[in-house]
């Protein structure tokens, strides 16, 4: 069956197991793309994205030509509607190889009952097309292509700029790269790129931060075996300058993995002892990995940072980065599947587990020591409403407004929304310790 599946049969398998069955789009990738020819990975890899960054309106769409709903039983045949709608409405493909390459794929999972009825369906899109187009427009969700409860509360805390969030929330994200400052300057790494003819300029406002006129292959860069440069997107490069890092000082990271700020940490002050935990261990080989490749040198745990009595040793900490699990709501343009997993009442059991590592983290911070609290979140329940009441409970503790804003400053915190300046979403805090 493996060998038979094609980008788009492979595609239909991957979306049904996220949509139907809440499953991660990274763990069903990494779990399927191994099963095709290489010559197909990035087409289904390109086709998951793309569906489920436009899914509310796709199903909408689909809901429009269907004269009853699929069974459960066939969640991969709704997908590879979904796939073809995609495909007419956003892909290069031409309209014919389009609908007939999604209809084949019906016969490669087994179901040549659905040949008809999706040749049919896509055949009706594409005479319908402007009139279908036009009904979506009486349809918020379908038409921001954001499920309802996700737009509503950007609209509750952004009604000044809630369309360009979720604007930028449909865009494929551009793809940075962080220089290795122990290992070459940005300027030569820029010549670097420009010997090996790959696109790219200086980042505004992020020191050591290139933009690349396209995506690429890590390994394609130059030096990227050897450490000399990171992918990552700005708005992330923005937080290790906030903790006012200097040599000798002692360091916690609380929620590291996949590693990437622990390693700007250590590219800032090497011989600093930093310690980074995170609550799984199969995420704390990432570090690792990351850590081994740009040679740096970290301390890692597995340990739930807020439950300090299992891992704590008793020494104070000089900084703490708190980069805390959040509802993602400022990452949507690189993990379309958030809108199919959130559920609003993550938001509030996210809020909670926030406040836990705030408070259990702070007594482990030295008098005078920094603490900086960042989420890739757009909501203000888990942001400066946080912050509020973390000082409104600690009153050793103040907030510190950084010499370089980096992001639309709040009453608590600086805010930076998807797409600012071309960046992820991102919301940042310094809170001193009197």
């Amino acid at each position: 069956m493996a060998k038979l599946l094609c980008a788009r049969s492979a595609a239909a398998t991957i979306l049904a197991q996220v949509i139907g069955q809440h499953r991660s789009l990274n763990a069903m990738l990494a779990q399927n793309l191994p099963l095709l020819a290489e010559k197909e990975r990035g087409l289904c890899q390109q086709i998951c994205y793309g569906v489920l960054r436009w899914q509310p309106t796709l199903t909408f769409l689909g809901s429009q030509l269907l004269k009853k709903p699929f069974k459960n039983k066939d969640a991969d045949i709704q997908a590879l509607l979904l796939i073809g709608l995609f495909q007419l409405r956003s892909m290069r493909t031409p309209p014919h190889a389009a609908i007939s390459e999604t209809v084949n794929a019906s016969k490669k999972l087994g179901k040549q009952w659905a040949v008809g009825l999706l040749n049919a369906c896509l055949r009706n899109y594409q005479r319908q097309q402007d009139s279908l187009e036009q009904q979506l427009k009486q349809h918020e969700s379908a038409y921001y292509a954001h499920p309802d409860w996700l737009l509503k509360q950007y609209q509750h805390d952004w009604p000044a700029a809630w369309q360009q969030l979720t604007e930028a929330n449909n865009q494929q994200p551009p793809m940075m790269l962080r220089v290795n400052q122990q290992l070459a300057s940005r300027d030569t790494y820029l010549l670097m790129l420009t010997k090996a003819e790959i696109a790219a300029s200086a980042m505004a406002g992020c020191d050591n931060g290139i933009l690349l006129q396209e995506a690429t292959d890590v390994y394609a860069l130059p030096g990227f075996s050897e450490g000399m440069v990171s992918v990552q997107d700005g708005a992330a490069q923005l937080v290790a300058p906030l903790m006012s890092i200097k040599t000798g000082q002692r360091i916690l990271d609380a929620c590291a993995a996949p590693g990437g700020k622990t390693c700007h940490i250590l590219e800032i002050a090497p011989e600093n002892e930093v310690l980074a935990l995170d609550i799984d261990p199969e995420r704390l080989k990432q570090i690792r990995q990351n850590t081994d490749r740009l040679r740096l040198n970290a301390t890692l745990m597995a340990a739930d940072a807020a439950d300090t009595g299992k891992w704590w040793d008793g020494k104070t900490f000089d900084r703490i980065l708190i980069d805390a699990p959040c509802s993602g709501s400022g990452v949507i343009r690189r993990h379309p599947d958030i809108k199919t997993l959130r559920r609003p009442e993550d938001i509030s059991n996210l809020a909670q587990k926030q406040q836990q590592l705030l408070d259990n983290l702070w007594p482990l911070l030295k008098a005078d020591g920094l603490m900086v609290y960042t989420t890739c979140s757009a909501f203000k329940q888990e942001n400066e409403q946080q912050i509020e009441a973390f000082l409104q409970r600690h009153p050793d503790a103040e907030e510190v407004r950084p010499d370089r804003s980096p992001a639309r400053p709040r009453p608590y915190g600086y805010q930076r929304l998807p797409g600012d300046d071309v960046m992820d979403g991102f919301y940042y805090a310094c809170l001193r310790r009197r």
